[in-house]
Order: structure tokens, then sequence, then C-alpha cells
């Protein structure tokens, strides 16, 4: 059975469970509604290391408790792959009593945090009310964006919608602790290559200035700043919005680092390593920087490729206008037959030359638009690996141009 039909089936048992008891929270009075955020730690699969949440709604006559969430996508859909790789993909909103829906998480070791939420009895009608007409197959999916519109900024935007608005106001008017491409490699950082390949991936939109509404993309950081809302106490006073969180189930997993980890040294090491090879092998060993050469050229091409479509071709907005592209870009792969040419003895054309300049007069510009006042991409890493590796690449070839001419 598809992840949807699932879907389906369960919001069909939960109607008929809801219809059949006498008391539930499909048909409580707002004042028997208790409303909680669930909030999950992050998990060891990728996908995962983001963590996810839910509201919670349990009816105090009944005990009926039911896990509303936002993160369900379905493998089976079809064109799945292609629409995540263009920056299409659908998500589901879902529903599981509460024990089922965080059986998974406490067996697999993630911590669970209870966190509860004091809603007048009219504002946690509304939001049952509308959780329920969400979960109607016709509503339940949504287009997902990592950042702007996942499965925490629909928990977020519903507390909001039954509140009037408070959270975003409140949220809106506070700064955010990091950004989008501090998170990200904070929470990847326990798989590097994966990690290296987001930051090199994000451009500009991921290094702007967040405030805390829109850093609450992240499950922990929505439970961190709910408990510095304030709300109105219906007595010309205000009282906080969230109670004291209760854990639920530890976390037995690895917990991601409180800051994301610095790539500066890291890679501006391996760039001043490559770079001091290719000049030995440019001295003693032709065949070698045809090799080298041809590794980082085809590397570099193959990166401008994968940016330029990301920025062209899809809707990862916080990929578009990649300064990364001045560093690595398709015309790497202009400058290939030069490196087997120059080691078989033979002369590159003048389009070698050309390309070479044009690169070099690329890597000030990009070191130019960093150094420039308002400019957020912060891409030292990249600039730190790349420039010496060029600088390193393009004496190589300009050396053995002149004892070739």
């Amino acid at each position: 059975m598809s992840l949807i039909a699932r879907t389906l089936l369960l919001f069909a048992l939960l109607g008929a469970a809801f219809a059949q008891a006498r008391a539930s929270v499909a048909n409580a009075p707002g004042a028997n509604l208790e409303v909680s955020l669930i909030t999950y730690g992050p998990g060891e699969t990728y996908w995962e290391r983001f963590g996810h949440d839910a509201i919670q709604l349990r009816d105090t006559v009944s005990g009926e408790s039911v896990d509303f969430n936002y993160g369900v996508f379905d493998f089976d859909e079809s064109g799945f792959l292609l629409n995540f790789a263009r920056g299409r993909m659908h998500y589901l909103m879902d529903a599981a009593y509460t024990a089922q829906d965080q059986r998974y998480y406490i067996e697999s070791g993630r911590s669970v945090a209870r966190q509860p939420l004091a809603l007048t009895p009219d504002q946690a009608a509304a939001l049952r009310d509308f959780l329920l007409w969400n979960l109607r197959p016709e509503n339940a999916r949504y287009d997902y964006d990592y950042y702007a519109d996942n499965c925490t900024t629909r928990v977020r935007d519903a507390l909001d919608r039954a509140l009037g608005g408070v959270i975003r106001k409140q949220l809106q008017s506070r700064a955010g602790l990091m950004t989008y491409r501090q998170q990200t490699a904070r929470l990847m950082s326990a798989q590097p290559w994966l990690m290296l390949i987001l930051d090199l991936g994000l451009g500009p939109y991921a290094d702007q200035p967040l405030t805390a509404w829109q850093e609450s993309f992240l499950p922990m950081v929505l439970e961190r700043e709910l408990a510095a809302v304030k709300v109105d106490d219906g007595a010309g006073g205000t009282r906080k919005l969230a109670g004291d969180s209760t854990l639920v189930s530890p976390n037995r997993l690895d917990v991601p680092p409180e800051h994301a980890p610095d790539l500066r040294m890291p890679l501006a090491i391996a760039g001043l390593a490559f770079a001091v090879l290719l000049i030995l092998a440019a001295r003693r060993w032709p065949t070698g920087l045809a090799l080298l050469g041809t590794l980082y050229l085809v590397a570099a091409g193959i990166v401008g490729l994968l940016l330029l479509v990301l920025w062209t071709l899809t809707t990862h907005r916080s990929a578009w206008a990649n300064a990364n592209l001045l560093l690595f870009n398709p015309l790497a792969f202009v400058l290939l037959p030069s490196l087997w040419r120059a080691r078989r003895g033979l002369a590159a054309s003048r389009l070698a030359d050309r390309v070479i300049l044009l690169q070099l007069i690329a890597l000030a510009v990009a070191l130019g638009l960093h150094a420039w006042p308002g400019t957020v991409q912060q891409n030292q890493p990249w600039l730190l690996f790349a420039i010496p590796c060029w600088l390193a690449l393009s004496w190589s070839l300009r050396r053995g141009l002149r004892r070739l001419r």
C-alpha cells in the first residue's frame, strides 16, 4: 500500500473513531482540549538530522490523544526523484494516536519532548478545527521548502493562526542566533561530505540574517522560542504561552554540536596542499601534473554545471546566484587539452591563455564580491580552497606554455 493510501486510510479510521466516541479530540469542547508541542530530536539518517515536531491534542475527558504533523513524503509518488531534484517536493500532513506516533522515535533513540501550550478554549477549538480541515485528503498536500515551508513552519503557522498572529509578531521582532547555512552545517556535521556538498551549493540566501520567526524552521528552535512568547492572560496582563518541556523519552544518539564547524582552516589547508602538489608535479612529473590537473578541472567543471543548473533550472532558491560559480565553472573543461598537450610537448592554443586570464579575473571578482559591503554570501572556506589551486594550476600551465614557445 502506498504512503498516500495509508494516509487516506488513517484519516478514514480516525474519522470513524471520532464519530463513534462519546468524547474525543474531534468533538470535545475547547475547554477539554490540552494542546502541546511535541519536539523530536535529530535522527541518524540525513533527512532526520533537522529533527521533527508535531502538535498534540488531548481530550481530558476521554483521554484520547492525537499527534498532527506535516512531515510525510511519498517515495512512490510519480516523478518523486525528478521533483526532488527540481525543488518541487510534495509533502503531506498526517495524524496518528500519540502512542503510535511516538513509538518510532522512542525506539530509534531520538529524544521526545512535550511542551504544554496555554491556549484558551476558543483558541484550542479553532486549532483543532483547522487541523482536521487540513487533514482532509484534498488539503493535506503542500509544496515543501526545507527552510521556508517545512514540517516545523507548518506547525508554527498553525499555532500562530489559532493565536491570532501573536507568535509571528513577537518572533519577528527578535533576531535569530544563526543563519540557514550555520544551522545546516551544524546539524549535518555528522556527515562531513554531505555537509561540504550542501555548504558548496548554498548561495547568499542561506547567509541572510534571520529573525527568530525565520530561524524557527527548526523544531528545537521553535521549542526554544515559544518558551519566550507572552500571551494575554484575560485580566489585562500577560502570561507565558508555553510551559516547561517534559522529556517523554531521552536522546540515545550523538548530539549535534551547538555551533557550526569552522570550515575555513580545513579547506585552506586542503587547497594549499593540493597547490603544492601541482607545483611539484609541474617541476618534476609532467604526467602527474596532467593527472592532478585533470582531477581538479573535471571536478570544478562538474560542480560549476551543477551550480548553474540549480540556479537556472530548479526552484532551490537557496542555491541561486551562488558566488562559488566564479570559483568552479564549466570553463574549466576548456583547459583539459592544455594539460595533456603540455605533457606531450605540444603547444597549447591561445584559448588556454584567455581562459586562464578569465579565471584569474573571476577569482578577483569573487574576492571583491566577498569584501563588498552588504554582500552576504559566506563562502570564505571555498575561496581559501580554490584560490591557491587555481593560482598553482595557472602558474603550471603558463610555465609550460612559456617553455613550449
